[in-house]
């Protein structure tokens, strides 16, 4: 069997009518990567699906069956069972494009041979609006140098729009298992506290500007959809609050200030989502749960409230009286607009 360079873990939950063009795509890669399809209770063929691609490529994908956790509990099997030098989570929903995946591949495999492997490759995403015909690309050609591995220390400045998600990361298995990451179960919006986590622990990046990983926008009960994302306001802040203290703040502005100022970034559109979905929602139970979100950030201490509220975008997000609220709506539906990011 051949070495594994990357595992790919596919969280599955009742997802017959899409996941086969995930997986079509993941094959591109050979039997230098390993595909862990994880069928989290499904009730429909998705189970049947998986089981039928790891009988026909017992090289390359493995089924595993588990009763009901969420997607988070589909990501800590995939990585409690991941033998690739990377591992790299792609939604059952979403796709690789198969000729940047054979770069990848080449880059890692020269890399290997060199002793020379990043803790983290950085590659690019599209949101992918497959029924609408329209694309919009992600890329990171200001923070890094593509093809050159550097640290926090000498990345470039982000663009507002760019946060360093989950699509974006492929990341060394060591270095995930070493941070300790581990996702709850039942809870939406989990993907946050994967990308964020680790990143105190990475060492070495590099960057390929390689536009990979397709994000599918579209379906109705995505769990980006403002709708289903307002149903789901309570995850989204539990989630918020766990990002929050996913890593020692003010240790990383010691040892790297960059990193710190991305992950302060970071936890302010998060709390900008929540704020505005808040919003959107407009019960006075929302509002309740929209100023304990801010007074459990501003207990944090160390500065955090004062930085998210007076030094970031998310202050723009809590502004006082019905002109406020509806400035903060007017941002967003525009933000919404120009990015297309549900």
């Amino acid at each position: 069997m051949k070495e594994k360079l990357i595992t790919f873990a596919v969280p599955c939950y009742n997802s017959q009518d899409y996941m086969q063009r995930c997986l079509r795509s993941l094959m591109a890669g050979g039997e230098e990567v390993e595909i862990i399809v994880i069928d989290d209770g499904s009730t429909d063929r998705t189970g049947e699906i998986a089981d039928c691609y790891a009988e026909k490529y017992p090289e390359t994908v493995r089924a595993v069956h588990q009763k009901n956790g969420g997607h988070g509990a589909g990501v800590n099997k995939g990585l409690s069972l991941a033998a690739g030098e990377y591992f790299k989570v792609v939604d059952s929903d979403d796709w690789l494009d198969e000729e940047a995946l054979k770069k990848l591949l080449t880059e890692i495999r020269k890399r290997k041979r060199q002793g020379a492997l990043a803790d983290l490759i950085i590659c690019n995403y599209l949101y992918d609006h497959l029924y609408e015909g329209k694309q919009k690309r992600m890329g990171y050609e200001n923070v890094f140098r593509n093809g050159k591995v550097c640290t926090w220390d000498t990345i470039g400045k982000f663009h507002p729009s760019q946060y360093l998600v989950m699509h974006a990361q492929i990341c060394r298995t060591e270095v995930l298992r070493g941070s300790g990451v581990r996702l709850p179960r039942h809870t939406f919006y989990v993907d946050n506290l994967f990308a964020n986590q680790p990143l105190p622990f990475v060492k070495t990046i590099l960057y390929l500007d390689l536009d990979l990983y397709h994000y599918f926008l579209g379906r109705e009960d995505q769990s980006v959809n403002e709708q289903v994302l307002m149903k789901r306001i309570d995850q989204q802040i539990l989630v918020t609050k766990m990002v929050s203290g996913c890593a020692d703040l003010k240790q990383v502005q010691k040892e790297h200030p960059k990193l710190a100022d991305y992950l302060v970034r970071n936890l302010s559109i998060m709390m900008s989502i929540s704020s505005i979905h808040l919003l959107l929602i407009g019960t006075e139970e929302a509002m309740e749960k929209r100023n304990e979100l801010w007074e459990y950030m501003r207990r944090r201490g160390n500065g955090l409230y004062r930085k998210l509220r007076f030094g970031t975008v998310s202050g723009f997000t809590y502004l006082p009286g019905k002109a406020g609220t509806a400035l903060t709506l007017a941002g967003y539906r525009l933000a919404k607009q120009c990015y297309h990011f549900n």
